[in-house]
């Protein structure tokens, strides 16, 4: 079942700063310089933790990922232009 994830970094050198953003681009949404909105299953949320603990310097830098149930998301107000997606839905036919 696919969880909403906000990740949120704070890492101090541009090269792993942006290694980190690539992988999580790769899974959900940038919303702010160095937050992220993802769509992701549990196993998939344990690889990130574990790519982010590769990426980072564990002395200097954080990540944080924060698991959202789907009232809290559906609850989250914004301010100003910040905008909240919908989510997406895909159809398979076989």
């Amino acid at each position: 079942m696919a969880l909403t994830v906000i990740v949120a970094y704070d890492i101090s050198e541009d090269n792993r700063r942006a290694r980190l953003a690539a992988v999580l681009q790769a899974y959900g949404d940038r919303i702010q310089k160095s937050v992220f909105v993802l769509s992701a299953d549990q196993p998939l949320i344990d690889d990130l933790h574990r790519r982010a603990r590769d990426i980072i310097d564990l002395d200097r830098d954080s990540v944080y990922f924060f698991r959202q149930c789907a009232p809290c998301w559906e609850s989250v107000g914004v301010v100003g232009q910040a905008t909240v997606a919908e989510p997406q839905r895909y159809w398979a036919v076989f």
